[in-house]
């Protein structure tokens, strides 16, 4: 399945020895985009401005440094072809695997993306990944709140359910990177992480309940 598409490369600073890079390789490929995060430093602000500056009806997030996938993504497009509005990569579903990593932050993700998918019934055993194809309009009604990092994707994932977007996931596997030095800060995030953890489990509640957190659609 081809799609057409295009690719953003976001980079906090020209000093990125990244840039250079990508803007070599943009002039062989057209579709790719490197792109400044005017927002501040940081992969929250990466994010937010991928989703500002993407144009088409569909956004992707990936990371950079090969941990996710590729081959995942065309199922992922099949599925958003579908009708669902959210394409979750699973790394712990049936079929999904994790290769490497740290041991504490694997465990908390596990822990908290089946708890999730078993008590609140949100429809992925990945909810903190960030490896997710989003539907144009999902993004735009949605206003991020996350402060932290890379618990927006948990964030528009608990939101997304809880106003009745549909969602999907497919099994894949995530390799710990090879090169580099991870920005993922696990103490600093995980109260980020738990706000929208809870918010999932006392939204699970609430539509049981009929309050006015169930869906709106």
């Amino acid at each position: 399945m081809v799609v057409p598409h295009e690719l953003l490369i976001v980079y906090d600073f020209e000093e990125d020895p990244t840039v250079p890079v990508a803007r070599r390789l943009a002039q062989r490929w057209p579709h790719l985009r490197p792109t400044l995060n005017d927002l501040g430093r940081g992969v929250l602000n990466a994010i937010k401005v991928g989703f500002r500056e993407a144009k088409g009806d569909a956004v992707l997030v990936t990371m950079a440094d090969a941990s996710d996938d590729p081959a995942t993504i065309p199922a992922m497009c099949e599925k958003l072809a579908e009708g669902y509005d959210l394409v979750c990569a699973s790394r712990y579903m049936p079929g999904g695997r994790q290769v490497g990593g740290p041991i504490v932050k694997s465990l908390l993700s596990r822990l908290a993306g089946l708890s999730l998918h078993r008590l609140a019934g949100i429809p992925t055993h990945d909810a903190t990944n960030s490896f997710k194809l989003y539907r144009r309009c999902l993004l735009e009604e949605i206003v991020i709140e996350s402060r932290g990092g890379f618990e927006v994707g948990l964030e528009l994932t608990v939101k997304s359910h809880l106003r009745g977007y549909r969602i999907a996931e497919l099994p894949t596997t995530w390799h710990d990177r090879r090169e580099g030095t991870s920005n993922f800060k696990t103490v600093r995030w995980l109260p980020q992480y738990l706000r929208w953890y809870w918010l999932g489990i006392r939204g699970a509640g609430a539509r049981a309940m009929h309050s006015p957190l169930s869906p709106k659609r």
